[in-house]
Formats: C-alpha cells, structure tokens, sequence
C-alpha cells in the first residue's frame, strides 16, 4: 500500500532564477495529505499570491514552465523542483518563493533531492492516488510527438524519450527508464539544463537566460560542450529531456501509471499531453490502494472533487 508522503521538516535553499537572473530564496515546508504541491509567492502583498501545481494554472512554456493563479502572479521554471517531489513521492509540500522565479542551482534536480532528502520524507496517513492510463493519448506539434499510453500490470512511469538535434554534441540520443525512486536517483535528477551558445544574445534580448551561466546550463557551441567539466553522462541532454517531462507530467496533479513515449519533447509539448490527458477522462481513471485492494474509480465522478 503506497501511502502520500511531505517532509518531515522545514527545509531552505537559494540562488538565481536562470531566466529573471533574480537571487531568490526558497523555504519548503511539510504540508497535509491532499495538499499537493503548493506555491507561495511571498514577495507579493494585498493579492492571493498561492499558486497549485497544476495544468490549469500552467501559463508559459517558452524555455521552462511557468504557473499564474486567478490574480495573475506568476511564478516559472518549477520542472526541476517539481521532477525531484516527483522522482522521490512527495506529494504535498508547500513551498515559499520570494522572487518570480525558482532558482536553478546547478540545473538540474540534485540540488533539490538532496534538499529534500535533508528535511526527511514523512508517510502520511492517506493512501496516494494515481492516474492510470487506460487508453492511448497522443499530442504532437510538427515533427514532435509524446502519448501516454497504458502500462498494465505495474505501478509507475516508464519513459522512452527520444531527441535529434542538428549539433554533433547532442544528435540523436534515447532513453528508456522505468522510473522509481532509485533510478531517477541514479539515472535522471543530475542531468542539467543545456543551452546553445548561438541563442544566447536573441534569448537575452528577449528577457530569457539572465542568470544563465556554466555553473547553471550546459553550453552547447559548434559541435562541442563548451563547459570545461563536460558531460555527467554521454546522454546527459535526453537525460534532462527526461527530468523536465517527469516534473511537467507532475502538472497532472497526481502520479500517472502508465508510458510516456515521446520524439522530441519540450515544455510546450509535455502541457498540451497533460491538458489532453485531463481533457479526456475516459483514457484514465484514479487508482489507489487499500488494506484489503487496489481499487480504481472512473475519472469523471471525482475530477470536480479534487478542484
């Protein structure tokens, strides 16, 4: 029986947003069962300044993923938090934000694991609700394309994620990884963010990329990895495609079982599947386990219930 978890404790870390190039603080906190993941945006004074984690609220996906309430705060680039709460199992956590934007640490997931990890992950006495894929979803934009497709006879997330890149440094690369704890430990949170060296002056122009540097992105120029410290792993870019649709699939509100296939993803791609997926209740259905069962209830008896 997989039962919800938060942390056990409070739990602080900082940095520079790689967009806004903000230094911001971040303050996590344990929250109750049900909660989900909670942003707050604690800069902000005399609006709601709460934002769930959820596609509703999804609001730009231009180079990371962006969240805004009803009143119009925003916050972005929560993926890479996100994935880790998702690679982990937490699933309620509040979390204080004084500035537009989380920061990126070293760009990839690790920082937030191990900050989370420090706090201490507490079960909490509810069990976790999935989503279980029951039939195929399909999305594509151009040449991309991702599915959810349905993964009887085990709990979980497989991936099969595959990119194609002009630049030699990356070119073609995929990946499969059944994601457990475990494996996003040891296969997915420390791949980084990367980024070409050509884009970076339109992206600046742009108001993208300020706080960008290679202690946060791996530079990508002409055929080569610019950083002096090279690659984590010889995959490390489809890797991170990986950990950035862990923590975008996460916008669906619960854990889904099932398989992400997808050539090509990025943000804009992952949030039209998930808002496909919510669209479509018919495709899937809760699933949770008690004492005695695992039982599975019809999406559309409980969608207005969770809000």
């Amino acid at each position: 029986m997989r039962l919800q978890q938060t942390i056990a404790g409070p739990a602080m870390c900082a940095g520079i947003g790689v967009h806004s190039g903000a230094h911001v603080r971040m303050a996590l906190t344990p929250a109750p069962a049900d909660t989900g993941i909670v942003f707050i945006r604690s800069d902000v004074r005399g609006v709601d300044n709460v934002i769930r984690a959820h596609a509703d609220n999804v609001s730009d996906t231009r180079n990371c993923t962006a969240i805004r309430n009803a009143s119009g705060v925003e916050l972005a680039t929560v993926e890479h938090l996100l994935s880790a709460c998702a690679g982990l199992h937490v699933d309620n956590l509040i979390v204080e934000v004084d500035g537009p934007e989380l920061p990126i640490l070293d760009g990839s997931s690790a920082p937030f694991v191990q900050v989370l990890l420090n706090a201490g992950l507490k079960q909490q006495h509810a069990p976790q609700r999935a989503i279980r894929i029951l039939e195929p979803i399909e999305v594509r934009m151009g040449a991309k394309s991702a599915a959810l497709l349905p993964a009887e006879g085990h709990d979980g997330l497989d991936l099969d994620v595959t990119i194609r890149f002009a630049d030699p440094a990356i070119g073609v690369q995929r990946r499969c990884v059944h994601v457990t704890p475990e494996s996003f430990l040891a296969e997915i949170a420390d791949a980084r963010t990367f980024g070409f060296l050509a884009d970076a002056e339109a992206m600046r122009a742009a108001g993208l990329g300020l706080g960008a540097s290679m202690a946060n992105t791996l530079v990508v120029d002409a055929g080569k990895v610019v950083n002096p410290e090279g690659l984590r792993f010889d995959d490390e870019f489809v890797r991170h495609k990986m950990l950035d649709a862990i923590g975008d699939l996460a916008m669906a509100g619960a854990p889904i079982c099932g398989r992400f296939v997808a050539d090509q993803p990025g943000h804009a791609l992952n949030a039209r599947l998930v808002r496909a997926l919510l669209d479509t209740p018919e495709a899937w259905c809760w699933e949770y386990e008690t004492e005695a069962e695992t039982v599975r209830e019809a999406a559309p008896a409980l969608i207005a219930a969770a809000g």
